[in-house]
């Protein structure tokens, strides 16, 4: 059985990759489709802090990811076709945009399953990001960052 499943995967952490191993004990085989940065900014208000080549070859190191296939339009039905794909798996997160329930709607005609997930919540992109931007704004750190900066640039 094929496993398909999709996202942005940036900032690669502990709460993807438990969710990407759950995804893999639904089937066989794990592919994951890598959304582009140009599909991110159709519906994300924040572009990748990670390349796309990046975050494609930290997917491929786990052990429990088969294959990863990028995808530059926000539409999942060709993908799902084209591998023919016998579980999808959704993120608690979903919604009910057209992308969304096109892509129901042909896994569910040709009789496939679609398997929605809760997210780890141990950590989150999203999370690390603001916690960075937090302790980049801490001034008693405005000291070690220039030290830090000055040793970087001796090098």
């Amino acid at each position: 059985m094929l496993v398909y499943t999709v996202g942005t995967f940036d900032l690669l952490h502990v709460g993807h990759v438990a969710l990407l191993e759950q995804c893999r004990t639904f089937g066989d085989e794990l592919i994951v489709g890598i959304a582009a940065d140009s599909v991110v900014n159709a519906y994300k208000p924040n572009v990748p802090v990670i390349p796309l080549d990046q975050r494609r070859e930290m997917l491929e190191a786990l052990r429990c990811v088969d294959a990863v296939r990028p995808y530059y339009e926000l539409e999942y039905v060709s993908a799902c076709r084209e591998l023919n794909v016998d579980v999808f798996v959704i993120g608690e997160d979903w919604g009910s945009n057209v992308h969304n329930l096109d892509v129901e709607a042909f896994l569910k005609n040709k009789g496939k399953k679609v398997v929605q997930v809760f997210y780890n919540t141990r950590n989150s992109s999203t999370a690390i990001k603001q916690r960075v931007m937090d302790q980049n704004s801490l001034p008693h750190l405005a000291g070690k960052r220039r030290s830090a900066e000055q040793q970087i640039s001796q090098i």
